[in-house]
């Protein structure tokens, strides 16, 4: 059976106010897709919803992994499940070697009924696959051994992220806007990475505003959000059309999606000045 993720009529609240309107899309292991749409419309939340934050009530729907109902399970248990999600900001561990974090997540998602306190994966095992994922990203060894995230820059981060996404290889990986405060350069390689990793052997799910992270990684599927429900799915011409001229045509085809994500970019904008 292919790894799938199923999502279905899912509606989603912050504090009681209405984020998304009924989203429904499947992600199955080997497919690349990229979820694309102004600023407001939900893109995030869908992400950080399927990985289970605390913040968001499901209010509506069904989500699935392999048939698995994923809204009773916390974050932990949807990891151990092969779900995976790069962060849009990367929060630091100080005194949490990143090696020891590695070591640590990978054996909890290879074992997924590991209890904490028993025992990890071998040390020489775990040095092996680890030296060979960070040559294979072009890596220094040195890298592995700095507390994660503390005192890198963004670039960093966001390379940490995905030598978590080599190390565990989830059935289905979330990737939140990776190309986020990097420069070109720093795009391109971190596309370039993702595709090496082997992106055939997981479903992703690229959220980006970055044509250059797309350029190692054509989505199968491009999907618009706006306003909190996907409005149109296309093939890698959709993403490219949205890259070279705007969401302009999007806006006028679905005015009832776009004055709903006007609506939640106003009350975002007034609660931050509150």
């Amino acid at each position: 059976m292919t790894d799938t993720l199923k999502i279905d009529n899912l509606h989603v609240s912050v504090e009681g106010k209405p984020i998304l309107r009924g989203v429904n899309l499947t992600i199955r292991r080997g497919e690349t897709h990229a979820l694309m749409g102004p600023n407001g419309s939900g893109k995030s939340t869908l992400g950080l919803v399927i990985m289970g934050h605390p913040k968001y009530q499901v209010t509506a729907g069904t989500m699935t992994l392999n048939g698995e109902n994923l809204l009773d399970k916390s974050a932990d248990e949807r990891a151990r499940l092969g779900l995976f999600y790069a962060f849009q900001r990367p929060v630091a561990i100080p005194g949490v070697k990143l090696a020891d974090f590695l070591r640590h997540a990978a054996t909890n998602v290879r074992h997924p009924e590991r209890k904490e306190g028993e025992e990890l994966m071998p040390m020489r095992e775990f040095r092996r696959e680890l030296k060979g994922k960070m040559e294979q990203l072009r890596m220094e060894s040195e890298f592995a051994r700095r507390y994660v995230n503390d005192g890198f820059s963004g670039g960093e981060m966001k390379r940490a992220e995905i030598l978590q996404l080599a190390m565990l290889q989830p059935k289905i990986a979330i990737l939140d806007e990776t190309d986020s405060g990097l420069d070109a350069d720093a795009v391109r390689l971190a596309s370039q990475s993702i595709a090496e990793i082997g992106r055939e052997k997981m479903g992703l799910l690229i959220i980006t505003h970055h044509d250059k992270l797309l350029e190692h990684n054509p989505p199968d599927f491009t999907h618009v959000i706006l306003g909190g429900r996907i409005v149109e799915t296309g093939g890698v011409e959709l993403a490219n059309e949205l890259h070279t001229q705007g969401y302009d045509r999007i806006r006028q085809a679905y005015p009832d999606a776009d004055e709903a994500n006007r609506k939640m970019v106003e009350k975002e904008e007034a609660a931050a000045v509150a």
